[in-house]
């Protein structure tokens, strides 16, 4: 089992995860990161470092975000690798909080 980054990421879009993931895992949209399932290898690195506490173990996934499962899978094919930090989103410490913000992701 993989590895899912939830909606706490969206707008945010921290890098911490990038930069402790041995497998280089990580794809980046414009607001959101996600995990390529097939490529993650289930250590548990990225979890501790994400401050927005976005990322959970697949059988962990809060039910009200299990549709990020998928949607984590569909969108690592398209998206870009990203396997070094960078600085977040300008607003990132605003949205960082801020629950419910699906209707916010870009690039889905």
């Amino acid at each position: 089992m993989a590895y899912v980054v939830a909606e706490p990421c969206i707008k945010c879009k921290y890098t911490d995860c990038v930069e402790v993931c041995p497998v280089d895992c990580f794809y980046e949209g414009p607001n959101f990161l996600v995990i390529h399932p097939d490529e993650c290898i289930d250590c548990g690195a990225c979890e501790p470092a994400c401050p927005t506490k976005a990322i959970f173990p697949e059988e962990s996934l809060p039910a009200k975000w299990k549709d990020y499962t998928q949607l984590n899978a569909d969108l690592a094919k398209t998206w870009p690798n990203i396997s070094e930090k960078k600085d977040p989103l300008p607003d990132a410490d605003q949205w960082k909080d801020v629950e419910e913000k699906r209707q916010y992701l870009e690039g889905a």
